[in-house]
């Protein structure tokens, strides 16, 4: 009975103390610049939305908050990096749609598990994807695209900026919503893919909504529908696929911030405070919103939720599809 009253004693002695220590060392943190690692290469939607968050969260917690730029084999690269680092909270990682829920219904073995090598900090931002047809293609809306492809079942093409790409698989979930076949013409990076439709090589196009607004303003391109859930403040005139009857192809791009396992809870805590507290700033919201972003500041549980979600709600789109990584 007495070893058994001390062992009890010990442990709640040593929960305590490393809930004290754990707290201690949120409140110290950070003592050092924090590493931000980003899976794509420098530019683009992904590098604004880092930057924006991240010039912020060093404001906040008085370090500086780096990029780093690890692009490559489909975020793998970066996500190893990020998964392998040490759980102190100094290093940071963007995880987006790609990296997080579609890589692990694409490639049967992968160096890091979403689910097991990360904990989820906050979602920060969600990007929709507009649909662009060349202007020769004689319709104004999803509902007489659909018409048309269903009379032409095989014969109409989407471009995407590659295989397994996001603007690739909402071009497979329009598909499956609509019963059309229309074939998938994949490029390396969707610049050439934006390219060639306006060249009148392909006919139809997923691509976020701040690269689509020049060529649609130019009316080198036609704006059909865009995937968000509202209309977008950056493209007011565009309907929702809700709107065209859609609803199901209601999707995105999406970037959150998510640290390596056993990271302190104190400190997740804190980062998604600070983070929170950006994401409600007028400046940050006016800016993302701008470049066609939703700015949304979760909570790590809800996060965890999404992320779980995403990856569901993907790997049946892929399945049903027949999709394989390249």
């Amino acid at each position: 009975m007495f070893n058994k009253r001390v062992w009890i004693s010990f442990s709640l002695f040593t929960s305590a103390f490393s809930l004290w220590v754990g707290c201690a060392f949120a409140q110290a943190y950070p003592t050092r610049p924090i590493r931000l690692i980003l899976p794509f290469p420098a530019g683009g939607p992904t590098d604004i939305v880092a930057r924006t968050f991240g010039a912020k969260l060093g404001e906040a917690l008085g370090q500086q908050v780096v990029p780093d730029n690890r692009g490559g084999a489909s975020g793998v690269i970066g996500a190893e990096i990020a998964a392998r680092a040490a759980p102190d909270g100094y290093t940071l990682f963007l995880g987006a749609i790609g990296v997080m829920t579609l890589n692990p219904n694409l490639y049967q073995k992968l160096p890091y598990d979403p689910q097991r090598d990360f904990q989820p900090v906050s979602l920060l931002s969600a990007s929709p994807y507009i649909l662009l047809v060349n202007p020769s293609l004689p319709v104004r809306s999803v509902k007489e695209l659909a018409a048309l492809a269903k009379g032409r079942q095989g014969q109409l093409n989407f471009a995407s900026g590659g295989m397994g790409t996001g603007n690739h698989l909402s071009g497979e979930l329009f598909k499956l919503a609509a019963g059309l076949d229309i074939v998938h013409v994949p490029y390396k990076g969707a610049s050439l893919a934006v390219g060639d439709l306006i060249a009148g090589n392909v006919q139809m196009l997923f691509i976020n909504v701040l690269p689509a607004l020049p060529h649609v303003k130019s009316g080198r391109a036609r704006a059909l529908a865009i995937t968000s859930k509202r209309r977008s403040p950056a493209a007011p005139d565009v309907p929702t696929f809700g709107e065209a009857g859609y609803p199901i192809v209601e999707n995105g791009s999406w970037h959150g911030i998510v640290v390596p396992a056993r990271v302190p809870a104190a400190i997740v805590k804190r980062l998604h405070g600070e983070l929170a507290k950006i994401a409600r700033q007028p400046d940050v919201k006016d800016r993302l919103e701008a470049q066609g972003a939703e700015v949304i500041g979760n909570t790590p549980d809800e996060f965890a939720v999404f992320i779980a979600a995403e990856r569901a709600r993907w790997g049946k789109v892929i399945r049903a599809a027949g999709i394989k990584a390249e």
